[in-house]
């Protein structure tokens, strides 16, 4: 058996817990800068109590809220700029998993007066990132408990992600009533990405005995969210809010730990090209994964689908109606720039069940779009 595990994270949840536990931000400094969206941070309620919390431990802070879907790395090199000036000892980020992801990278980018704007994909020696504190307000990415950071770039679109350990949060903010503002096309997309998250990982040949743990979890709490989504076809109430909020949190560490497979690489190209949320560009892959997991990975595949208590292709109708993707067509030579860029096989192609390759890729997206 596999018993290694190590989330180098405090996490506090519970209603009124950003209120309730302003001493621990504290011994972070005594200046923050606070990265967010444009407004879900303030529609949620939580930056009002971010900031009653810091004046409560007499911490100084700055806001920067200019981070759109997909951050981008000009965005938080700006971000960072301002937080030097300002003088900030640590990162809070407060949103869904852009400004959570932002986060991550503007404390990189903070710690590292010396870096350009593409610096931060090096691997080369650099400066620990600052402290990172995060506060989740939609339930999805699960970035709250994770490392991973996937950033756009400003000039040609494309999303790549980061993960060093030093963008671990060291505290994590877990308050489910801050997912209750959104409305429910978002409920249902970030559902879908947090539910991607815990099956991909889940059948990732690097899956031990702890993440999968999590990922049944969480598959147990999402898909409970998600069916009722379905059928409702509007928002659900508080408890089913929080069933799909900390099943997103069990997702992440789940992801945290085995990263994704390949409906993210390509669900990439449908976000960046088509302008299709994050989540669901991811699930519009998801049939064609569960059906290769049946064949590689058929014991996991089918303890899933019980977990769900669903079969396979009652499973594939309610994602592919929740997914809901317009039309896209695509053609031959879109096809094969867009695959241009698996040339250098990602992690997330090798460590899908059977693997993956990017002439598999092609033909997915002949059989989809075309």
């Amino acid at each position: 058996m596999d018993f290694n595990f190590n989330v180098p994270i405090n996490v506090i949840s519970g209603k009124g817990c950003v209120r309730e536990n302003s001493a621990c931000l504290s011994p972070l400094g005594r200046k923050c800068i606070i990265v967010t969206g444009g407004s879900s941070a303030k529609k949620s309620g939580a930056l009002e109590d971010v900031l009653y919390a810091l004046k409560k431990e007499g911490v100084e802070s700055v806001l920067y809220d200019g981070i759109g879907p997909n951050p981008r790395l000009d965005h938080c090199f700006e971000a960072a700029e301002k937080a030097r000036k300002f003088g900030a000892d640590f990162v809070i980020g407060i949103g869904g998993g852009s400004p959570l992801d932002a986060a991550k990278a503007v404390a990189v980018y903070a710690a590292n007066p010396d870096f350009t704007l593409y610096d931060i994909y090096s691997s080369e020696k650099r400066n620990r990132a600052l402290p990172i504190v995060l506060i989740g307000t939609t339930a999805g990415t699960g970035s709250e408990v994770g490392k991973v950071s996937v950033l756009s770039d400003p000039v040609t679109g494309r999303k790549k992600s980061i993960a060093p350990m030093d963008c671990f949060p060291c505290l994590t903010y877990a308050d489910a009533t801050y997912t209750h503002s959104m409305p429910y096309d978002i409920t249902v997309s970030t559902a879908l990405d947090a539910l991607a998250h815990a099956i991909e990982g889940y059948m990732s040949v690097k899956c031990t005995d702890i993440p999968a743990l999590f990922g049944e979890k969480a598959v147990d709490l999402i898909w409970q969210g998600l069916t009722y989504l379905y059928s409702a076809k509007r928002n659900p109430d508080e408890e089913m809010r929080e069933k799909l909020y900390y099943g997103s949190l069990y997702a992440g560490i789940t992801l945290a730990y085995c990263g994704t497979a390949f409906p993210h690489p390509l669900g990439y190209i449908l976000t960046e090209n088509y302008g299709i949320p994050h989540g669901k560009a991811c699930t519009a892959f998801t049939d064609d994964f569960i059906d290769r997991a049946e064949i590689h990975e058929k014991a996991k595949t089918d303890r899933l689908l019980s977990i769900m208590n669903t079969d396979k292709e009652s499973f594939k109708a309610i994602i592919r109606e929740l997914t809901a993707l317009p039309e896209i067509k695509m053609s031959e030579d879109e096809i094969l720039s867009y695959c241009s860029r698996y040339g250098t096989v990602p992690n997330n192609f090798i460590f899908s069940p059977g693997g993956f390759t990017k002439e598999d890729a092609v033909e997915i997206f002949r059989r989809k779009f075309v």
